[in-house]
């Protein structure tokens, strides 16, 4: 499978969407009729979760520019069966593309391959299934174990040899997290760490109660690494209210407003971003080429930036304007 990076694909974008907009389109398009746009969804968990908005942002970008509609769907939490369902009733209700939230590396393999099947083309958006066979055409995420092993390499000289870190993420059962956490590990066991995990929920606040907990359980622990964004946000709270001053840090993954608030405020030394507008806007094009002309999408890394006190204004500020 091809795997292209985010600024290359980037120039043809931009070359296609101006040509688009003086070319004559081919004769015989895919759309119903000229004046009935292409119907997409994006199928995910956690739909209400900060997180996703600039995805959505994003999203409702590519399909202005395309003339396309799309509607943003998904379960409260980690729901992987009611998730299935989801997919089976947008195929049932007319949309004619859908991107999903790979979030389990087996269980979306049958509703994937059955709704390719009834013609309609499915990409993957935010967590893909690289690792096993998957029918899916493409996938715009981040390489999840690539990003924990640059978590730790960047964290690696500020470990202590022997030290017991806590390791975090905020939800069972979404492969993302178990491949960074892996990464993670795998990069600082030549340090001989005790690891102490724990899940912190969706919501960072409370999260960060779940995180000073384990804190004063086991004393001796001063890092936090995060896997995901509530739970890396949880650690910079629970950090800042609980034990400010006190030689504790953090660092994870993903952003919202108050990440970089912390990162500003030294309780979190660093974040790894996944360029979240970017795993909307390019979904739409991939489905949208693909219906109308015929295109086969490519796979798209959404890296992983480093935001830390160096680069957090510019970043807060984009973040802002619903970009970041």
């Amino acid at each position: 499978m091809r795997l292209l990076s985010i600024p290359l694909i980037a120039l043809t974008l931009s070359a296609i969407l101006q040509a688009s907009a003086i070319a004559t389109p081919p004769a015989a398009p895919t759309d119903k009729t000229a004046a009935k746009p292409l119907r997409l969804a994006f199928i995910t968990c956690a739909v209400d979760q900060k997180f996703f908005d600039p995805v959505k942002r994003g999203m409702n970008d590519a399909a202005t520019a395309l003339n396309v509609e799309c509607d943003f769907l998904g379960t409260p939490g980690v729901d992987v069966p009611a998730q299935i369902e989801l997919v089976k009733k947008a195929v049932a209700d007319g949309y004619e593309g859908i991107a999903i939230n790979i979030i389990d590396a087996k269980a979306f393999d049958d509703v994937i391959a059955d709704t390719i099947a009834k013609g309609v083309p499915v990409v993957g958006f935010n967590v893909d299934d690289s690792a096993s066979p998957n029918a899916r055409l493409a996938a715009v995420s981040q390489q999840f174990e690539a990003a924990g092993r640059k978590l730790a390499t960047l964290a690696l000289p500020d470990v202590p040899q022997g030290a017991h870190v806590l390791l975090t993420k905020h939800d069972e059962g979404v492969s993302a997290l178990v491949e960074r956490s892996r990464g993670i590990q795998e990069v600082l066991k030549s340090k001989g760490i005790t690891w102490t995990a724990v899940v912190t929920g969706n919501d960072a606040v409370a999260g960060a109660r779940v995180v000073a907990k384990a804190l004063r359980k086991h004393p001796e622990i001063r890092i936090i690494l995060g896997s995901g964004q509530s739970d890396t946000e949880a650690a910079g709270r629970a950090i800042e209210a609980s034990f400010p001053q006190q030689g504790y840090w953090a660092a994870g993954f993903d952003m919202s407003p108050k990440t970089l608030q912390l990162i500003e405020a030294g309780a979190i030394r660093f974040t790894l971003d996944q360029q979240p507008y970017a795993q909307g806007f390019y979904p739409v094009v991939q489905l949208t080429l693909n219906l109308r002309y015929g295109l086969a999408p490519a796979s798209l890394d959404a890296g992983a930036g480093v935001i830390d006190k160096k680069n957090v204004a510019r970043v807060k500020q984009l973040c802002e304007e619903g970009f970041r």
